[in-house]
């Protein structure tokens, strides 16, 4: 048997009202009116979540939030300049609208369960203070039991995880991590502070850097080779973090560790999209960082590694890797490695214009380094690949001015080359169009 609703808003009886139920001749459905005080002002809905604002008006927490969330400081029914945004769990409507949906029936309507309240500022906060008085005492069973709190807390609710993200917490993790770092028998502690900092970006350069000390940059890297792969996901992710603060000690720290050799596996293992492109976007710092870091990638395979990547990647994964390829070519040794592979140009020809403005921007300032290192025949290889008119493309779709002054210096480059080509083009090449040179 189904049922519709029939609600009454305006001119209805402020006193609660029995529910009234009839039968429609057409469908034989018998109709529900939703007593108004237990309907959302906003919505016009039955509410679940009843709280009340600081006017005294009562709401459906989600309606509330989202007219907040827009940018709104009225109380919507009365017009009223909010002193506060807070919300008060009405406990007593609640009750009365869960008695009202027993008395409809659960044939009918599902009886509205009681929710959980979400987390305020001030309960993070607390939790804060005693994480981090627990953490001074090294006391490891209570820093557990908080952080297995934190944990309950975030799979809540989405407040719940904005609250937690907003209010400190991240810094009070690194810094307990930073305590127990060097404890070997604090892994599985160590662990699961790990899973909660990969989403609690950003960090903050404060919390990076504790990370970034020699114990706990040796702890991460520890967990960079696990065998578990979700521990390695998360300690990439965390490395790649660190990376980003471009301090010589943290990349000194990543050769001292054997960080290199650990990506490259997670990388070729194919743990997941997110576990490869935090390492790819972490070799890239390495490489661009200490040059000299790259003869150790190079050695173990780096650049086909690489090219498996930009051939079979989806397109997230295929920037990353032309961003790899880029840097690996700021040495002479990348280069040479690079040329080696004959698959290098063609693809970096390829995915211009195709990947994303930084997969364009890597491939365009890949292509000029290895033409700048090479001798005519690379430039003439750009040339018949198609690189010549992917270079006005990129002129005229407006990428940044970096990409734009090395697609004009390519062209250059280029134009010089398709003088001395001139006779030996193939008619049927895509630039046959162009008349004159650049």
């Amino acid at each position: 048997m189904g049922f519709t609703w029939g609600m009454r808003l305006r001119g209805a009886s402020k006193k609660k009202i029995a529910p009234v139920m009839s039968w429609s001749e057409s469908t034989s459905e018998p109709d529900i009116t939703i007593p108004p005080e237990f309907q959302c002002p906003i919505s016009i809905d039955l509410m679940k979540d009843p709280v009340i604002i600081s006017t005294g008006i009562t709401y459906d927490r989600t309606s509330i939030e989202k007219w907040i969330d827009s940018g709104n400081n009225t109380c919507p029914v009365t017009n009223t300049v909010l002193t506060t945004f807070d919300q008060i769990p009405n406990h007593t409507i609640r009750k009365m609208i869960q008695g009202w949906c027993v008395e409809i029936g659960s044939s009918l309507i599902e009886r509205i369960p009681t929710p959980r309240v979400p987390l305020m500022p001030c309960e993070v906060y607390e939790i804060c203070r005693k994480l981090s008085s627990a953490t001074r005492r090294g006391d490891y069973e209570k820093c557990e039991e908080i952080i297995w709190r934190i944990k309950k807390l975030e799979k809540e609710s989405e407040k719940n995880r904005n609250c937690i993200i907003e209010n400190g917490v991240a810094l009070v993790l690194c810094d307990c991590f930073e305590k127990f770092s060097a404890d070997e028998k604090s892994t599985s502690l160590l662990g699961k502070i790990l899973s909660l900092l990969t989403w609690m970006v950003p960090i903050g350069w404060e919390g990076l850097t504790t990370l970034a000390s020699a114990s706990s940059f040796r702890c991460i890297a520890g967990f960079l080779r696990s065998k578990d792969d979700t521990v390695r996901e998360n300690a990439a992710f965390l490395l790649k973090e660190i990376l980003s603060l471009e301090e010589t000690q943290v990349h000194a720290f990543a050769e001292e560790n054997g960080v290199a050799a650990a990506f490259f596996k997670l990388i070729r293992d194919s743990v997941s999209s997110n576990a490869t492109k935090s390492s790819l976007i972490a070799v890239s710092q390495m490489v661009l960082a200490k040059p000299e870091i790259a003869s150790v990638f190079l050695e173990i395979g780096l650049v086909n590694q690489t090219v498996e990547m930009i051939i079979d990647g989806e397109n997230s994964v295929c920037e990353k890797a032309l961003a790899v390829l880029d840097a690996v070519c700021e040495t002479s040794e990348g280069i040479k490695e690079v040329r080696k592979n004959a698959l290098v140009m063609p693809l970096l020809v390829k995915k211009i214009l195709k990947v994303s403005e930084q997969g364009t921007g890597s491939s365009v300032s890949a292509i000029l380094k290895l033409c700048k290192a090479g001798k005519a025949s690379t430039v003439e290889e750009a040339v018949r690949l198609g690189a010549f008119q992917k270079m006005f493309l990129v002129l005229q779709v407006g990428y940044g001015e970096e990409t734009k002054e090395k697609a004009t210096e390519l062209l250059k480059m280029m134009n010089t080359q398709m003088k001395l080509m001139s006779d030996d083009v193939d008619s049927s090449m895509e630039f046959k169009y162009l008349k004159k040179p650049f």
